[in-house]
């Protein structure tokens, strides 16, 4: 049981490697979500080969005109992006929305049908998989609502508690799974720990935290001795859970407890 107990409220840092000296290319090719994208895009140099060939002069150059209005714009859009990222996994999310946009739209100049076949194939691998959160480093440990309960019921852990409760398959909650782990770097010590709880896999749990899977999520909640404090759930203040703007509560937040 005691083993138990210690590999639950083990941070993520303690469980993960982060050994490897190229993450993100393994994250491309380990992960389907990336890797599927992948394919879709450079399947396009083979179609558009094959279509030129049947293309005349007039038609080839049309083409390669919309494909260099298509790349401007897409360039124009990413640098927009990248000057107000909040993190890198919205960012990511972003490009990848106006790359399928822009894909889709040069696909309609060689024939409506590779438009098509490309709409499906990208509604197929958001039914199949999902963009992955981030899973770097971080003082957060990753717990189920079984876990926090023993956590809070044996009451020889931290004082204050903030979990962040998230649904994985919300856009909003995976582009702030980095952030919520920049703060357990930057504030957690002996009297204030970080744990997060994914609903998505215990949907029936949440309406014991008093949460709608509907959102407005993710949604964090600060304990004080195993009972609620306060929480925020609004999404309009995501912009202020930031590394240099910690989460500020009514009554503590991380900052004031360091």
């Amino acid at each position: 049981m005691t083993a138990a107990r210690a590999k639950m409220a083990t941070p993520a840092t303690e469980v993960k490697n982060d050994s490897n000296p190229f993450p993100w290319l393994n994250l491309v090719v380990t992960e389907p979500f990336y890797l599927l994208h992948l394919f879709i895009f450079f399947s396009y140099f083979v179609v558009r080969s094959s279509a030129v060939q049947d293309f005349s002069p007039d038609l080839s150059l049309h083409l390669l005109r919309r494909e260099v209005q298509a790349m401007l714009a897409f360039f124009v859009l990413a640098a927009v992006k990248f000057v107000r990222v909040e993190t890198w996994e919205g960012f990511i999310a972003d490009i990848l929305f106006y790359s399928k946009g822009f894909l889709f739209a040069v696909a309609l100049v060689i024939d409506y049908h590779v438009a098509y076949c490309y709409l499906v194939a990208f509604a197929v691998i958001s039914v199949i998989a999902q963009q992955p959160p981030y899973d770097g480093a971080g003082e957060s440990s990753n717990l189920t609502p079984l876990q926090l309960e023993i956590l809070f019921a044996e009451g020889n852990t931290s004082r204050f508690w903030l979990i962040e409760f998230r649904v994985l398959c919300s856009s909003t909650c995976l582009r702030a799974s980095r952030i919520f782990r920049d703060l357990s770097v930057t504030y957690s010590n002996k009297i204030i720990s970080f744990g997060t709880v994914d609903l998505g896999h215990f949907p029936n749990a949440a309406e014991n935290f008093r949460i709608s899977l509907s959102g407005p999520n993710p949604t964090y909640i600060l304990y004080d001795k195993a009972v609620e404090v306060t929480r925020l759930e609004s999404k309009a203040l995501m912009p202020s859970i930031t590394k240099v703007s910690p989460l500020t509560f009514s009554y503590a937040s991380p900052a004031s407890l360091v």
